[in-house]
């Protein structure tokens, strides 16, 4: 008889489980239990809703760098085609989890025992179990939060109408694509960050250059700025500030991070060990006997694209299949107008690096006036002469980063990067020149 495999969690990293298992093996048989909607944070209230609303501010600010051409902004248009995009419906998501042979079950999943969960009034039996419960929001602990009604990265991607202030706590990815967003849409931006630079996972250079640009564009940046407590009067939050004063607005966001999705689930039945960063698992995406993770809940990195990567890696396990994830070069793209692209190792420990600037290469001139800056920063192995990191800044730079990832993925020698033909005009261009600069 066909196994039972039961995935708990219906997310972009439970459906890329499901449609890899299904490909390997047809009759399996398999049951998708998920709590929301099918399609998870990623489909509804994060990458899906945040990149649809960028898009339009993107345009708009690019023609104001286009001569000749202008561009007017129509919020309820942008939040309209927001809504058309991701629609707070998952029948198509549901149809599509039907059609590869799965039965979805919703509901709050339990495990109960080994081999048994629970959903509602509902008991599953499984012989391979896929916990694929995503991540929460992680808020800090600032006095007056809960009594605050704040809105978290949900609540900002839903929003239909721009708030006329707005103060954002946290200037990571999703602090910074939302401070931009709003400061383009009409909001007064603040963005308050802790530490002395924001972007503070990305090389500093980055985060510096995008400052600058954002205080180009009128938001105000509080550094080195720790939030102590919120407070609520006459319709406007204050959020009172370590080592700065305190900002009001109408509105205000907390983006301090993510953590694993693992309270409730009745993990303390398994033989699974759960640490502060998540679920662990081993290369293979094993938590224990019988029992895998992928995704945000094992921590490893919040990323919908990684967690697609170890839903496929698990799913050959579960079939039979031998085969381990590899984290080298994990590359990752911030969608801030520059974009934001980085992937491998960047720390620059035992590395040589070089840095190229956007300005210098002929497509910067044909794609905006005047020049915004942007870069091409390279990190090598100087005894293997092979590339470990990247950092990229610039237009689309998310899409063009991926001959870098797969470069340091195959460990392909510099000298073959510099021997690379780039097309012409393009800002891949940068590549060659930095390739070129590296002291090796």
């Amino acid at each position: 008889m066909p196994r039972q495999v039961v995935v708990l969690g219906g997310g972009v990293t439970g459906e890329a489980f499901l449609a890899a298992l299904r490909r390997y093996d047809k009759d399996i048989r398999l049951t998708l239990v998920e709590h929301e909607l099918v399609g998870g944070e990623c489909s509804y209230w994060a990458c899906i809703p945040s990149k649809t609303l960028l898009r339009p501010l993107e345009l708009a600010f690019r023609a104001r760098f286009a001569p000749g051409v202008t561009a007017t902004v129509d919020p309820v248009q942008v939040f309209k085609w927001r809504d058309e995009v991701a629609e707070k419906d998952d029948a198509s998501q549901v149809e599509w989890v039907q059609e590869l042979g799965a039965e979805v079950v919703k509901g709050t999943g339990r495990i109960v025992e080994p081999g048994r969960l629970e959903v509602g009034d509902e008991t599953l039996e499984y012989d391979e179990l896929m916990i694929a419960t995503g991540s929460v929001p992680s808020l800090p602990p600032i006095e007056g939060l809960e009594e605050a009604a704040v809105w978290t990265s949900r609540e900002a991607t839903s929003a239909s109408a721009v708030p006329e202030s707005l103060v954002i706590v946290g200037a990571g990815a999703v602090g910074c694509e939302l401070a931009q967003f709003y400061a383009r849409i009409g909001s007064r931006v603040t963005l308050v960050q802790s530490g002395d630079f924001i972007l503070p996972r990305i090389d500093r250079d980055a985060g510096d250059l995008l400052a600058g640009i954002f205080e180009e564009e009128g938001i105000d940046i509080r550094l080195n700025a720790r939030a102590k407590r919120i407070s609520r009067s006459e319709g406007r939050l204050r959020l009172e500030l370590e080592g700065d004063e305190a900002p009001e607005a109408t509105n205000l966001l907390v983006a301090t991070g993510r953590r694993p999705n693992v309270e409730g689930l009745g993990l303390e039945h398994l033989d699974v060990t759960v640490a502060e960063d998540g679920i662990e698992v081993d290369d293979r995406l094993s938590a224990g006997k019988h029992v895998w993770a992928a995704g945000d809940v094992t921590g490893v990195a919040l990323f919908t694209h990684v967690g697609k990567y170890q839903g496929r890696i698990a799913a050959a396990n579960v079939a039979g299949r031998e085969r381990r994830a590899d984290y080298r070069a994990l590359p990752s793209a911030i969608f801030t107008d520059p974009q934001v692209a980085a992937v491998g190792d960047t720390s620059g420990e035992g590395t040589v690096s070089s840095k190229w600037d956007l300005t210098k290469v002929s497509r910067t001139a044909t794609y905006q006036r005047p020049k915004r800056p942007g870069f091409v920063k390279l990190f090598a192995d100087p005894q293997r002469k092979v590339l470990v990191g990247a950092v990229l800044v610039g237009p689309d730079s998310g899409e063009w980063l991926g001959q870098l990832t797969l470069a340091i993925r195959a460990e392909i020698p510099v000298d073959v990067l510099r021997d690379t033909i780039q097309p012409f005009p393009t800002f891949s261009e940068a590549i060659f020149f930095a390739a070129r600069e590296l002291d090796l």
